[in-house]
């Protein structure tokens, strides 16, 4: 296990820049998710650690060793790749042990730790079979497996899950983090689905264009995003967002907005008369009859079986709405919304900032 630092850290493709001085640090047997929107530089900086990507500027270091210099090969970093990467004319024991035959390491090790990653990942069964013969699911366990056997510092993930199907990457998502809390070593993780990185990370960090959007863990980003891209981007439905006033008076604080004036818990560092952004996320609405709390009109009902996702329009603005169980409203119905204040999330119109 080790401890990895990024510092300053830039990247340019020609007059491009991708990375735009990114620094943090991430601790010993951490497992942290970099996630954002395709394009925002996340693949790149897990490649620039594993040594397959070019450092512009800046120092990369594990362990407090700086890495900038040191060949793929000599990091003793192990990476798990989206599209598996498994010799075809290789069977599931030789993939696996291949990294170690090139170290010219002992046989009975090598024989001992694919064992050992075969019973973590319940690979017996499949130890002789080639690739083709092999699921989607199958083969991404074999390229973990052939990670394990290397018992490197770092484990580093890079979307492993986007070829597989709904069902299967949620088993798959287990799978890892169950590995995870078993060999406790430090793990990085690259995904665009905001989902993986909620269910699977210690510590998220949102990227976008380049740069750090906020750092913190699944509930801290949830919770108090720090910008409106952080509050859309995390969350899924992700949050109902619209502009509106920010007012107050006789001790209370709410935003005009579509001829309604819509709860707010406090005015923070807000200011009576400022434009704000006004978010508030699908589960913490809740409906009721016609004539009591914010007129709105069903326009979509979508039941999922122990959730139903509505989706509803004030004046003209849409807003996402998840229930716990089922309803009896239809489209076209009349419903009354009720937000909890304290739920609530005001932004800055022109940076975007919370205001808190």
């Amino acid at each position: 296990m080790a401890s990895v630092s990024f510092n300053k850290i830039e990247k340019n493709f020609g007059k491009v820049k991708i990375i735009h001085g990114i620094s943090f640090d991430i601790a010993d047997g951490e497992f942290v998710v970099l996630v954002g929107p395709s394009g925002c530089g996340k693949s790149t900086l897990l490649r620039m650690l594993a040594g397959l990507e070019e450092i512009s500027d800046g120092e990369i270091a594990i362990d407090g060793r700086v890495i900038n210099e040191l060949d793929s090969k000599d990091r003793d970093i192990a990476m798990v790749f989206q599209s598996y990467a498994l010799y075809p004319h290789m069977t599931v024991r030789d993939n696996m042990a291949f990294s170690l035959k090139l170290r010219n390491a002992d046989t009975t090790l090598t024989h001992k730790r694919v064992g050992d990653a075969a019973r973590i990942l319940n690979l017996d069964p499949l130890l002789d079979r080639f690739p083709r013969e092999l699921s989607g699911g199958q083969r991404q366990r074999v390229a973990m497996g052939r990670a394990i056997v290397r018992d490197p510092k770092v484990f580093l993930f890079d979307e492993p899950l986007s070829n597989l199907d709904a069902k299967l990457r949620v088993a798959m998502r287990a799978e890892i983090k169950a590995l995870h809390q078993r060999l406790k070593t430090t793990t990085v993780y690259v995904t665009h689905d905001q989902i993986e990185a909620m269910t699977m990370a210690d510590r998220i960090v949102v990227m976008h264009d380049g740069i750090i959007e906020q750092i913190g863990t699944p509930l801290e980003l949830f919770d108090h995003p720090g910008n409106l891209f952080v509050a859309q981007f995390i969350g899924s439905p992700s949050m109902n967002v619209f502009t509106g006033t920010l007012r107050q008076a006789d001790g209370r604080a709410w935003v005009e907005s579509q001829g309604n004036q819509w709860p707010v818990g406090a005015m923070g560092s807000g200011r009576d008369g400022q434009t704000v952004h006004y978010g508030v996320r699908p589960g913490d609405i809740v409906i009721g009859e016609a004539g009591q709390g914010i007129a709105a009109k069903v326009v979509v009902v979508e039941p999922t079986g122990a959730e139903t996702e509505l989706v509803l329009a004030v004046g003209d603005t849409t807003f996402t709405v998840v229930l716990h169980g089922r309803t009896t409203v239809k489209p076209d119905d009349i419903i009354g919304l009720h937000i909890d204040a304290a739920k609530v999330h005001l932004f800055e119109t022109d940076s975007g900032k919370r205001l808190d």
